[in-house]
């Protein structure tokens, strides 16, 4: 079989390295792709987010299925057009995408159906805004309503933070039209879980949880970022925990999007907080994360393409679902700057040095002339998978500490809180 997976980040390499491993997997092409993902799949040079570019492509080669990895891409209706060009594809729809599009659906969804949440409410003027804030004080949450690539969320934890936070949104349009209305939430407490699940719009099939580490410096401080580094199971995700999320959140999510017309299939991400009062739902995401799909990806023994098929196909219930004893964990190698502006461009070296049970996602990087060199924010996701978690996390940063590149910028406390 012929496959195209969309998409050219860490994420899609992950994605790319566990299809590979497929022996029904003929030809593999990846758009855009990147420097790591050209030794694995043949890159096309179409932006994720033109569509008509990946449907004309995908329609006018010997692609038989595809996989659509980003938010964009789904949210612009990617899947929609391959479905309407007789293209067997994975990801939710359009509508169906909007959970992850638009926070002020998700959480009126979640309102609706009484799904476990942050007290909100949403605002489209700025002064009322400002006025809520100041009247409920801080910690308090504020979000865009719209794609802001990860970073549309800021957890102020004073009422100056939070008056910025709405006015750079708001006013100064940071993340755009994504801004023009904002979620204001309490703040939960607890520890954060990150549960990816497979779903067939009837069946639900939760992958390993996971932790995300978003802040950009150690301690968990500085700006949001795409995500740092992240590590699966989650001890924190107990089966007691489990067995609540699916009767309280994952199976009514799934439930009252098909009461919607908006039936999910694909990954559906549940960003989960584990407050003294039973789990809540932080956000929810129309697909993998980035940076959970390497370690989970790392850890799956079931071929991926039986499971993107059985989605698709609405039989998930008939797939058994495996997974490796163990840990893995994924350290980010990221740009000097980043999540601010950084430099591209620069040498990547000693990546033949790294430990061959070690693997190295790439998610910004070109290959030129046989070198690698920078091209984005987050450069390399290194991972590694262990016995144990403390074994995962050593293992790991002995990888890190193989590579090096100019400023190159890395968390030192993944997976280790």
């Amino acid at each position: 079989m012929n496959v195209l997976v969309v998409g050219g980040g860490g994420r899609e390499h992950a994605i790319c390295w566990a299809l590979r491993k497929s022996p029904r997997v003929d030809k593999l092409y990846c758009a855009p792709g990147n420097g790591g993902i050209a030794q694995l799949a043949e890159c096309v040079d179409i932006k994720a987010t033109d569509i008509d570019g990946i449907a004309g492509f995908a329609k006018n080669n010997p692609v038989d299925f595809v996989m659509v990895a980003p938010d964009d891409p789904l949210a612009l209706g990617l899947v929609d057009a391959l479905e309407d060009n007789g293209i067997r594809a994975f990801g939710p729809r359009r509508n169906a995408a909007v959970i992850e599009a638009s926070k002020v659906f998700s959480k009126s969804l979640m309102k609706k159906y009484g799904i476990p949440t942050a007290g909100y409410e949403v605002f489209t003027e700025l002064q009322e805004a400002e006025a809520y804030i100041r009247e409920k004080g801080a910690p308090i949450v504020v979000k865009a309503d719209g794609l802001a690539l990860g970073k549309g969320v800021v957890v102020a934890q004073d009422v100056e933070t939070a008056i910025e936070a709405v006015r750079s949104m708001m006013l100064d349009k940071k993340f755009g039209d994504s801004g023009l209305s904002v979620v204001i939430e309490e703040c939960m407490t607890g520890p954060e879980v990150t549960v990816l699940a497979f779903t067939d719009g009837r069946t639900i099939v939760p992958m390993l949880s996971s932790q995300d580490h978003k802040r950009a410096l150690d301690n968990d401080e500085g700006p949001n970022t795409g995500g740092m580094g992240a590590f699966c199971p989650s001890p924190n995700y107990t089966p007691d925990i489990a067995d609540a999320c699916m009767k309280t959140i994952f199976l009514p999510t799934i439930d009252a999007m098909k009461k919607e017309g908006r039936t999910f299939k694909g990954v559906i991400y549940f960003g989960l907080m584990l407050t003294p009062k039973g789990p809540r739902v932080v956000e929810y995401n129309a697909r993998f994360g980035d940076p959970e799909t390497q370690p989970i990806l790392s850890m799956l023994e079931t071929d991926l393409l039986d499971i993107f098929e059985a989605v698709v196909d609405e039989r998930l219930s008939d797939i058994d679902i495996k997974w490796r004893p163990g840990a893995a964990c994924c350290i980010v190698m990221a740009s000097g700057g980043y999540p601010g502006s950084y430099e591209k461009g620069c040498e990547i070296s000693g990546l033949d040095a790294v430990p061959a049970d070690i693997t190295v996602f790439h998610a910004g990087t070109t290959l030129k002339n046989g070198t690698y060199y920078t091209s984005g924010g987050r450069v390399l996701g290194v991972t590694a998978v262990a016995g144990s978690l403390p074994a995962a996390v050593k293992h790991a940063y002995e990888g890190v500490g193989r590579i090096s590149f100019k400023n190159a910028h890395y968390r030192t406390d993944i997976g280790r809180k």
